[in-house]
């Protein structure tokens, strides 16, 4: 037999065709091959919703050389990943290769793996299968579905607020939990309360423990609302005479975790590496992969698109085998510990995300992988082997120490086994606010405690944090939004569209994203409720597992949807969504003023424009601020330098304008020393456009306008022997190097794109 293998990576490509051998040609498809034209009516509602498709420009060459090499095969094997996306690839490469003729006459499989070692790719070429037409089903539906929404919704953005803005099905939703966090926060009203700690001794060993009642009542958490209260009760502890009066301990059993899915994947990778998803899924993507090892290329974990916690019995078996030879049997539990997901629609024929070889330890691994794929893959491995280790076990201590009719409580616990622990910890989203895990002194009923010193605590209540990437996809998830593979691109989504800033790795809603929010929650609630997401990711997996057509399930949402969009754009004003009136009046001629969205912002407007023209800063007086002078002289006169705002931020303007007109870049451009090839004389500097985009330009401008859009790589060509190469970054088709001659070309993949 000879064959043509079909995989999504070049990086996966070059490693199955090792394993495959002679009689396997293996080629990338390099992801999606085709896609929805980008113009109305690539989804045509009046003809029974009818999906035109195109191939990817890009993707033509692709195509193309899987067409010339199956005119030398007998049969096409689709290995493309096992997800929808996946499924839907494999159908569309089949679907366009049948259009062109190239499949007569040549039998067509479809096979799936796990994971990328050559036991795993010898068992899906014994047992191939058929194209699941149910996965591409609800693949097509939620692309028609996003498709519909974009297409619709946005037109009416651009109109009803500015140019260029964008919603999305489950991208709004995100940005409606990220804003109504936002309004909560700003809502919130601090509460005081205090709280009475006390230092105490008990035969020369030091513990703490809090006043927790006081005339035979419980203190609430708001007993002891003010100062003057809290010290009064801090002065009868100070008076008291303590002995222990009760002791209370348990043994408390603490287990594991699951395996990682992708979504506490990228939750724990925020956590405890600082990674962002979209890098979490780009680590995980190189380590599927696989790299050489030992001269054998090898995939590093199972696959990292998935919403299953099941295990296989092949890796539980590796496993249970390492942990019995690595730390014995007192961590080794009698069987196997299965998992099973909460959720209806995970799919249990996959495995959650592991090693793909146990003993490939990261240490052994330090020498291959680089920092990020290291600090993923160790997460990864301890967190599927800790899952399959006994728990940790804990003596739980409770002290009631008591002087009349004053209570005070230690609490304190002991890890008696550490279990699972000795490997690996979950991270949590926020801070603990309970008492740290703390060492008891040994203590009898009657012994006497010396109270050594006594502090009233001032608290104040304080509202939920904004959302982080770990708990907004753990929000996402708890409501059934989105699937693991969209989580990612969301995230980035709301940055790119400027809908959101990070402060302190927390999400922040813009003004933009406030109002694009607003607007929608107020002419579209349904739309962007949580529940009504969730229904439509519930629907699309009843079509997935082939419980319910696609079709139907685009009609019951576009009818009531389009009419909804129609309504808005006739009879909404665009003041109506822009603006929001305050009770500030126009010290010019009296009328309202109005909190406006500008280019720049929000902004502070007569409601009597355009008579009358008054507007400022909606946080600042009416007069702008001095601009500041920098320590920087004009190129042209001299004169020192202003740090003036402009609408591209800010830059450096000459203090003799207007007579002198000289600008600079509040930051000096960077020099790559790589030469410029034009002229010979100046080298290549990293600026920024007036629209914030990086690129690189000589340094002898204007006289050489010898300027990139990628960033050059001082290193020669290894085809042309250009002098450099460029760094390439595309949504589709990931980080490339390429030939920075224009007639060479030659080009390399470096990483591969984020699906």
């Amino acid at each position: 037999m000879s064959a043509v293998v079909v995989v999504e990576s070049p990086a996966k490509s070059k490693t199955i065709e090792k394993y495959l051998g002679k009689g396997y040609k293996v080629l990338a498809s390099y992801g999606h091959v085709r896609a929805f034209p980008k113009k109305d009516g690539s989804v045509d509602p009046e003809n029974d919703f009818a999906l035109t498709y195109q191939v990817i420009e890009d993707k033509e060459k692709r195509i193309a050389a899987i067409e010339k090499a199956m005119k030398r095969a007998d049969t096409l094997i689709l290995a493309s990943d096992l997800d929808r996306e996946g499924e839907a690839i494999a159908w569309h490469v089949k679907d366009e290769l049948e259009s062109r003729g190239a499949l007569k006459g040549k039998k067509i499989q479809r096979i799936t793996f796990n994971e990328i070692t050559k036991t795993a790719i010898h068992a899906a070429i014994e047992n191939p299968t058929s194209i699941n037409m149910p996965l591409v089903d609800a693949q097509q539906a939620r692309s028609a579905l996003d498709y519909l929404v974009g297409f619709t919704l946005s037109p009416l953005l651009w109109r009803k607020i500015r140019g260029g803005l964008s919603a999305g099905r489950v991208q709004s939703v995100a940005l409606r939990l990220v804003c109504e966090r936002e309004q909560y926060i700003q809502d919130f009203k601090p509460k005081e309360y205090w709280t009475i700690e006390a230092a105490c001794q008990h035969q020369a060993s030091p513990f703490t423990s809090q006043l927790q009642a006081m005339k035979g009542k419980a203190l609430s958490k708001f007993s002891l609302p003010s100062g003057v209260r809290a010290r009064k009760a801090a002065k009868q502890v100070e008076q008291g005479t303590f002995t222990v009066a009760d002791i209370q301990k348990k043994k408390a059993k603490q287990q594991p975790a699951p395996p990682f899915i992708t979504s506490s994947l990228q939750m724990d990778a925020s956590r405890k590496l600082g990674f962002t998803a979209r890098k979490t899924m780009q680590v995980a993507q190189k380590l599927y992969e696989g790299i050489e090892v030992d001269g054998e290329p090898v995939g590093l974990i199972s696959y990292m698109r998935t919403d299953s916690i099941a295990l296989s019995s092949d890796a539980l078996d590796d496993m249970r085998s390492y942990i019995d030879t690595t730390w014995g049997k007192d961590y080794l539990p009698s069987q196997p510990r299965v998992f099973k997901s909460k959720s209806k629609n995970a799919q249990e024929a996959h495995e959650a995300i592991r090693p793909t070889g146990i003993t490939r330890t990261p240490e052994l691994m330090k020498t291959t992988l680089d920092a990020d794929g290291l600090k993923l893959y160790t997460l990864i491995w301890k967190r599927a082997l800790a899952s399959q280790m006994n728990p940790a076990i804990l003596d739980q201590v409770r002290v009631d120490i008591t002087s009349d009719d004053l209570v005070l409580r230690a609490n304190g616990s002991v890890l008696t086994f550490p279990g699972f622990r000795k490997l690996y910890i979950e991270g949590t989203d926020e801070p603990s606010q309970s008492d740290k895990d703390r060492l008891l002194p040994a203590m009898q009923v009657g012994d006497a405690i010396d109270i050594q010193q006594v502090s009233p605590k001032q608290h104040f209540t304080e509202p939920k944090p904004r959302f982080s990437e770990a708990t907004l996809v753990k929000e996402l998830e708890s409501h059934g939004i989105g699937r693991p593979s969209t989580y990612a691109s969301v995230l980035n989504v709301l940055r790119e569209r400027k809908y959101v800033d990070m402060d302190k790795k927390r999400f922040v809603p813009t003004d933009v994203g406030e109002i694009v929010s607003r607007f929608l929650s107020n002419y579209f609630k349904d739309i962007i409720h949580t529940g009504f997401t969730a229904d439509i990711e519930d629907k699309l997996d009843a079509v997935a597992r082939g419980e319910r057509e696609w079709r139907p399930l685009l009609r019951e949402f576009w009818k009531p949807f389009k009419e909804r969009v129609d309504d808005t754009m006739e009879n909404v004003k665009r003041s109506d969504v822009t603006h929001e009136e305050t009770d500030e009046i126009c010290t010019e001629c009296g009328k309202p003023m109005a909190i406006k969205l500008g280019r720049y912002g929000k902004f502070l407007a007569c409601t009597g424009y355009p008579e009358c023209k008054q507007a400022r800063p909606l946080d600042g007086d009416a007069e702008a601020a001095e601009p500041e002078v920098s320590d920087q002289k004009c190129e042209l006169c001299g004169e020192f330098m202003l740090i003036k705002q402009g609408r591209y931020g800010k830059f450096l303007g000459c203090s003799g304008y207007p007579t002198c007109k000289g600008i600079q870049p509040l930051e000096k451009p960077k020099d790559t020393g790589i030469a410029c090839p034009d002229c010979g004389k100046g080298t290549f500097l990293e600026k920024k456009s007036r629209r914030g985009k990086i690129f690189y330009s000589c340094s002898k401008y204007p006289k050489c306008k010898k300027a990139l859009w990628n960033k050059p790589i001082e290193k020669p060509c290894p085809e042309c022997n250009a002098p450099f190469i460029t760094e390439k970054i595309t949504k589709r088709r990931g980080t490339e190097h390429v030939c920075a001659s224009d007639d060479c070309k030659w080009i390399e993949q470096i990483e591969a794109p984020d699906s």
